[in-house]
């Protein structure tokens, strides 16, 4: 087996997930660590990878591929015995929610198992993957609650449900993931979807008060006005320092660089179906973003 990176999991709404919620859902916490797997190479060797790539002991992430290896041996006990398995979790280190228990931290928190297909994984229903962990004592996530045939303000009460891991009283959690494991897209692909926390919060803070219509938006502002959150840019500068350890000037462009990427790859789609096929200057968008994110760190940009 080799490195397979995990699903992108979309937002609740967008036309990947598109009914999504007919049928039994499954809705988890949605943990703000640093994403990670494990599984074992042909000759049986434990592996790990990020996000993106595979680890080594020379180029780890957050050092999970160390506490993959030494620090918890029921890892490796459990994939011996399922050799076929890979594990997906969150390895939990600081990133832009800090409010977790002491005693949360530096442990990997399993979200799905599946089992290897040739070129394709098969994701294992909670209800059969719980007790397999379980039997290893491993750490996973387990539901907030299962809603058969939801609306989205169904799954938004479950946003203050979210204390998983959390200090009592330090709010909720950074937002919550909806599962039907009988639901494949339009694609053809199983895919899940998120719902964010802050983003909802953001998006919708305003509408409480005497909302502000202003016509005169050209599309690029309304664009990284609606789709460049404040949570968006946190998440891509806590994955940096977490890379980098420390943030220093010369990380700037690196920085801005990232966001950018991030932007165009997550949410372009969504605001070409937004907006309906409308003529972007991409040179204004990224302008405009660069003036978001200046905005939203101004403690590093000063």
């Amino acid at each position: 087996m080799e490195f397979r990176k995990y699903q992108h999991v979309e937002k609740f709404g967008n036309t990947e997930v598109k009914d999504i919620e007919i049928g039994e859902c499954l809705v988890f916490p949605k943990i703000d660590g640093s994403n990670s797997s494990v599984w074992l190479d042909d000759e049986g060797n434990l592996k790990a990878g990020s996000r993106t790539r595979e680890l080594t002991l020379e180029k780890d992430n957050a050092g999970f591929y160390k506490y993959a290896l030494f620090g918890n041996p029921n890892i490796e006990n459990y994939l011996k015995k399922h050799p076929n398995h890979r594990l997906y979790g969150e390895f939990l280190v600081p990133h832009s929610l800090k409010t977790y228990k002491d005693d949360a931290w530096r442990k990997f928190y399993i979200f799905d198992v599946c089992l290897d297909k040739d070129n394709t994984v098969e994701y294992l229903q909670y209800d059969d993957y719980k007790p397999l962990l379980e039997e290893f004592n491993l750490d996973y996530i387990p539901p907030i609650a299962k809603i058969k045939n939801g609306s989205y303000e169904n799954f938004i009460h479950c946003l203050d449900q979210n204390i998983f891991l959390l200090q009592d009283g330090k709010g909720v959690g950074e937002g919550v993931v909806i599962k039907n494991y009988n639901f494949y897209n339009q694609y053809g692909r199983q895919t899940w979807a998120k719902i964010v926390t802050s983003e909802f919060k953001e998006k919708h803070t305003k509408t409480m008060g005497c909302p502000e219509i202003n016509n005169e938006y050209i599309v690029e502002e309304k664009i990284v006005n609606n789709f460049c959150t404040s949570a968006f840019i946190e998440k891509e500068f806590a994955k940096l320092i977490n890379e980098k350890g420390e943030w220093n000037n010369r990380t700037i462009p690196e920085f801005l660089g990232r966001v950018w990427y991030e932007f165009v790859k997550e949410e372009s789609w969504n605001f070409v179906k937004e907006y309906k096929n409308p003529t972007i200057n991409f040179r204004l968008l990224n302008n405009l973003m660069i003036k978001k994110v200046k905005e939203v760190k101004k403690d590093v940009f000063q």
